[in-house]
């Protein structure tokens, strides 16, 4: 999987409007490290190291960071059909970022309120849960349908009393996702707190392991599962939120490939969580080849992932009829 990523990679900086071949890019890559004295053309260099180069590496960390957090939530949760967004992060992030485009806000502040709605409509989500007695994952995850559907409501609120002509333009493409506008600086933005989150998931996956036995089983191992639960959530939602800050909702990516992943290298989290980080970034980084190379009108992401993630996940449903574990 990782040779298929590399090979992926180098490929995907000849797909666009402006055609590259392999030898261009070998010889951009080289200059840019010092092997070789080499001049690129200037719409060559911009092309390669100022469009194409953040959009691609955008893409596998946000495939990555989104399929690791899915696994994690998965197995937290011992349910297969929990995804990143099921806390509310998704809704959250998407009322912070109309709410910036409502109020003609710049392209930064809009990645800064999606970001911190996102964290909030989480924090919510906890600690409404932590209000009941005897608080249970279920708990959890009905309060974060209910954290999700009032934040749906306000973004629909928002679309309502947004100008058609150019504000709800805005809001209805960002929410559809896409890396069309992704630089350099975003990718400093959202990669210090996926790494950092993505790094603590890796580091605790073999608690993971235990939790998903069940939390009277991992409590008499010694894990202290409430705290254990709260690092994950939060890692798990700092990666999440980072991710749709960026490049807008992005479904089922969460969902579908850690699926796929636990199909070819089975439970363990101790190697389902490096796995999923691989498959994912393959995952997105071909299907945002598909977006812009298919038609000539870029196509959003989330619309591509939406038909080929939920008719593959209902085969997946018909295909394995055992009990998930």
């Amino acid at each position: 999987m990782i040779i298929a990523l590399i090979i992926l990679f180098f490929l995907s900086f000849l797909f666009g409007r402006y055609p590259l071949s392999l030898n261009e890019v070998v010889l951009a890559v080289a200059s840019k490290l010092g092997l070789i004295s080499f001049k690129l053309p200037p719409a060559v260099d911009t092309i390669i190291f100022q469009i194409r180069f953040p959009r691609i590496v955008a893409a596998m960390m946000i495939g990555a960071a989104l399929s690791i957090a899915g696994a994690s939530f998965q197995g937290l949760f011992q349910n297969p059909l929990v995804s990143p967004d099921k806390l509310g992060v998704s809704a959250g992030a998407g009322f912070g970022a109309s709410l910036a485009i409502l109020f003609s806000a710049s392209v930064f502040m809009t990645q800064i309120s999606a970001f911190a709605w996102g964290l909030v409509a989480v924090g919510l989500t906890y600690f409404i849960a932590r209000a009941f007695k005897g608080t249970s994952m279920l708990t959890l995850v009905l309060c974060g349908i209910a954290i999700a559907s009032l934040f749906s409501a306000l973004l629909s609120l928002i679309k309502y009393v947004a100008d058609p002509y150019g504000q709800l333009q805005t809001i209805v493409f960002w929410l559809m996702g896409s890396l069309a506008a992704v630089n350099n600086q975003d990718l400093i933005i959202m990669g210090v707190p996926i790494v950092i989150g993505t790094a603590i998931l890796l580091m605790v996956r073999w608690r993971i392991n235990v939790i998903s036995m069940g939390e009277e089983e991992a409590q008499t191992l010694g894990i202290n599962t409430r705290r254990m639960q709260g690092l994950i959530i939060v890692c798990c939602t700092v990666v999440t939120a980072s991710s749709i800050s960026i490049c807008g909702i992005i479904g089922w990516i969460g969902l579908v490939i850690p699926h796929i992943t636990r199909m070819i290298v089975g439970p363990d989290h101790k190697v389902l969580l490096p796995a999923s980080i691989v498959l994912g970034a393959f995952f997105l980084l071909l299907i945002d080849d598909v977006a812009r190379t298919l038609v000539t009108v870029e196509i959003p992401l989330g619309i591509l992932t939406a038909l080929i993630g939920a008719p593959f996940f209902l085969y997946l449903l018909m295909k394995s009829r055992e009990v998930w574990s």
